[in-house]
C-alpha cells in the first residue's frame, strides 16, 4: 500500500464503528513484530523512541523524529501514527512545517500537545486551539489528508480537572481535530464522559489497573494505545536479565525468547 492508500485506511478505522488497538513500537524491529501480530495500526512513541537513542523523553529532535518515522514507515505495511509532541514548534508556521515533513515521511497521522516543557506548563487554552488550528491546516492540505490526533495533557501534569479537560477538547475538535486525546483516563466513567462530550473519535491510554480494552471500547472510544509502556517493559526485562547474570551468574531470563514464528518478521 502506499502512504495515500495508509492515510485513507487510517481515516477508515477512525470512521468505522468500534475502537482499534494502536500498540506503540520504538524501532524498526519491534514495528515489525507489532505490525505481524496483526494490529492494524501503529503508533510512535516519544518516550521509547527517546530511549533508543539514549536520550530521555523530549530530548528528541525533530529531525531525528522524521527520520524515525521514514524507517517505520517504510518497514510496515499499516497505519503510522506519529506522536509528535508540541509538533517542534513555538509558531504557528512552525507547526505548520512539522506536520508537512511528517506527511513526507510517510506518516497516516500525527498529534500535538498543549503542554510546553519550556516553562512546564499548559498552554492557555486560546493559544492551544490556534496551534491546533495551524496543525489542521496543514494535515489536511490537498487531496491525501493525515488524522490529526489534538492532546490536553492536564491528567498527565496533575491538573486533575476532568471539566477543563473536556472544555479543551471540545475547543480542539472545533480547530478541525480529527481525534482526541486526553492520556491519563483512569475510569470507564471519565472515559464515556469524555467521548460524550467530544462527539469525535476518542483515544485512550492503557492506565495501570485501569479499564481492559473491552470496558473501554464500551465506553464508546475509538483507539486504545499503550504509549512508552511496551518499550518500558522491553527495556525492564533486559535490565532484569542483565541484573540476573551480574548478580548470580545464572540465565534463567532465557527461558522467554522470541518465537521462531515471530523471528521471521524480522528479515
Amino acid at each position: 500500500m502506499t502512504s495515500t492508500d495508509l492515510r485513507r485506511r487510517f481515516a477508515e478505522l477512525h470512521a468505522r464503528d468500534g475502537v482499534f488497538l494502536m500498540p506503540n513500537p520504538w524501532d524498526v524491529g519491534s514495528a515489525r513484530l507489532l505490525a505481524h501480530a496483526g494490529f492494524e495500526a501503529l503508533a510512535t512513541t516519544s518516550a521509547g523512541l527517546a530511549w533508543s537513542l539514549g536520550k530521555d523523553d523530549q530530548d528528541v529532535t525533530l529531525d531525528e523524529l522524521v527520520e524515525h518515522t521514514r524507517r517505520l514507515t517504510t518497514a510496515i505495511g499499516v497505519p503510522l501514527n506519529v506522536d509528535s509532541e508540541r509538533c517542534y514548534a513555538a509558531d504557528t508556521d512552525g507547526i505548520e512545517r512539522t506536520v508537512r515533513l511528517l506527511h513526507e515521511a510517510g506518516a497516516a497521522g500525527c498529534s500535538i500537545e498543549d503542554y510546553d516543557p519550556a516553562t512546564g506548563t499548559i498552554d492557555e487554552i486560546g493559544l492551544a486551539t490556534e496551534r491546533v488550528a495551524a496543525a489542521a491546516d496543514a494535515a489536511h492540505r490537498d487531496d491525501d489528508p493525515m488524522v490529526l490526533t489534538a492532546r490536553c495533557e492536564n491528567l498527565l501534569y496533575g491538573i486533575d480537572d476532568l471539566d477543563d479537560t473536556i472544555e479543551r477538547l471540545v475547543a480542539y475538535r472545533g480547530a478541525g481535530a480529527d481525534c482526541l486525546y486526553a492520556p491519563g483516563l483512569a475510569t470507564v466513567e471519565q472515559i464515556r464522559t469524555v467521548v460524550d462530550a467530544v462527539g469525535a473519535p476518542v483515544n485512550v491510554l492503557t492506565w495501570p489497573n485501569g479499564p481492559t480494552v473491552a470496558a473501554i471500547a464500551e465506553a464508546g472510544a475509538r483507539r486504545v494505545s499503550v504509549g512508552g509502556a511496551l518499550a518500558s517493559h522491553a527495556y525492564a526485562s533486559a535490565m532484569a536479565g542483565a541484573r540476573e547474570l551480574l548478580d548470580s551468574g545464572t540465565t534463567t531470563f532465557r527461558a522467554v525468547s522470541l518465537r521462531p514464528d515471530d523471528r521471521t518478521a524480522l528479515g
